[in-house]
């Protein structure tokens, strides 16, 4: 198993709206480095932190699973959409997306400071300077340290 880290605003797209909606098609990430990792990397039943960026303060506000594997992020052929890119076709999409479902939500949240602040996540991709992918790798190690941070006793399965 692989563990993920995937960044949301909260103001386009909580994890309270993945709860409600049950599943998500996680569409416009526009960097190559992340694109191959969904398209590569990202296996079912993958564990996710779920991380509100752009808040305050940015957290970890639950973990979500891959329901589904890679597969052309559709918005990326749509003129409608903000993600349109007049590159992309049905022969060569350009850009993936996964499907994500909530597992279970932080009994407290885990903000970026409070992680900064434990040695033990020395390391996490998220942490170091510069790290700014909207998806990255999490080391299970770091996964369980977020997980008890958090008030999960385990990772949820």
């Amino acid at each position: 198993m692989n563990y993920w880290l995937m960044k949301s605003e909260p103001h386009v797209y909580p994890w309270e709206m993945l709860v409600k909606d049950k599943k998500t098609h996680w569409d416009g990430v526009r960097n190559y480095q992340a694109r191959n990792m969904m398209r590569d990397e990202m296996k079912l039943g993958d564990l996710v932190f779920f991380y509100h960026s752009n808040f305050k303060p940015p957290h970890v506000a639950g973990v979500a699973r891959i329901c589904r594997e890679g597969y052309p992020d559709f918005t990326a052929q749509d003129p409608d959409s903000k993600y349109f890119d007049e590159k992309a076709t049905p022969e060569n999409p350009r850009w993936m997306m996964v499907d994500i479902e909530p597992v279970k939500q932080m009994e407290n949240i885990v903000s970026l400071q409070e992680m900064r602040d434990n040695p033990a996540l020395d390391g996490m991709k998220l942490l170091m300077k510069g790290s700014r992918l909207s998806v990255q790798p999490v080391t299970k190690k770091h996964f369980e340290i977020v997980c008890k941070m958090g008030g999960l006793n385990n990772i949820p399965e």
